[in-house]
């Protein structure tokens, strides 16, 4: 059996469809030798993850560091060329698309960096960072256009438009981040990846920021790809989430029945490392310590990848990947003792 032969999708119409990843592999040669390199391995960044994205919803996507998040994003917006597998934008496999005609698709798919820090030039201020967007893609026909569509975009995320001169050094973590949505922003996209964008952040300027992310998406019927390892974060901003686990799916669901029925082991192991606020229910859930490390993408275990951490693995489990099956509807999950 082959994991993830179907790409699941929420139970609404296919014309609202914007995005479908189906069978997606992303893997990066190891090579060795000093004159004549040699490929030796590849490492299994991201293994044949499936699913579809509706236009104007959040698609959370958590799971542990190193699990393929950030890849299978990169995948998503072209800057990977994947290995293997389909990537739809509204109905085009952009896959096959050569860079000279994925250009205009640059548009409408954008991306927000994890580090405020490091994603922003420091030679640069904040009105050309934004700006320079707007100037690559022709956009602006004068001085004076351009000027008025930096400071509108700057008042949109909550800066102030006199702030344009400032350079990053001279801004806040959370100040940061929100030139880096103003930016995202300023070819008026369709779909944003968002990776991490508040794992950086202090929790009370996460919590500003994610709202913006709500009030802009409301504002401008964006879609979302929410990359995150807070599943609080994710429970509060995602409409679904699928859970990875070593460059594989292994649950998708809408964010309720996630948190309140999961089926996975690997997922009921993830919410039970999430504190609750209430000292009397928080004493008396069941907490799941998974043992061992997470194995290497280098070389994944046979089977089910899970499989030497499961708490319930069984023989079978060692030896065949699991199916990616729809146990109930829109309730997608890879494991054979469920």
């Amino acid at each position: 059996m082959t994991q993830q032969r179907t790409s699941p999708s929420s139970t609404k119409s296919t014309d609202n469809l914007l995005i479908q990843v189906q069978g997606l592999k992303m893997y990066f040669p190891v090579n060795a030798g000093l004159i004549i390199q040699k490929k030796i391995a590849d490492i299994k960044a991201v293994d044949g993850v499936s699913f579809d994205i509706m236009k104007g919803e959040t698609m959370g996507l958590v799971g542990e560091s190193g699990c393929g998040k950030t890849t299978t994003g990169r995948c998503i917006l072209m800057l990977y060329r994947p290995t293997a597998g389909e990537i739809k934008y509204e109905g085009v496999d952009i896959t096959k698309l050569k860079n000279s005609e994925l250009r205009p698709l640059r548009r409408k798919m954008q991306i927000i960096f994890q580090d405020p820090y490091g994603s922003l030039n420091p030679r640069m201020n904040a009105g050309a960072i934004i700006g320079e967007p707007i100037v690559i893609h022709k956009l602006i026909k004068s001085k004076a256009e351009y000027r008025e569509r930096v400071e509108s975009l700057l008042s949109e995320v909550g800066l102030n438009p006199y702030m344009s001169d400032r350079y990053p050094h001279e801004f806040s973590g959370g100040q940061r981040q929100r030139i880096g949505v103003a930016r995202a922003l300023a070819v008026e996209p369709q779909f944003i990846v968002c990776d991490e964008p508040v794992s950086a952040l202090d929790v009370s300027i996460q919590a500003q920021v994610i709202n913006l992310l709500e009030e802009l998406q409301d504002r401008r019927k964006l879609t979302y790809l929410f990359i995150a390892h807070d599943l609080s974060v994710v429970r509060h901003i995602s409409d679904r989430v699928c859970v990875m686990y070593l460059g594989k799916a292994v649950e998708l669901t809408d964010r309720n029945t996630l948190y309140e029925n999961p089926l996975h082991p690997y997922t009921k192991a993830l919410l039970s490392a999430v504190p609750i606020p209430d000292p009397e229910v928080e004493s008396k859930r069941e907490r799941i310590i998974l043992t061992g490390d997470v194995p290497s993408p280098l070389n994944p275990p046979p089977g089910c990848n899970f499989h030497t951490r499961c708490p319930i693995a069984i023989d079978i489990c060692k030896s065949v990947i699991p199916e990616w099956r729809e146990k109930d509807p829109g309730h997608w999950v890879a494991c054979h003792r469920v």
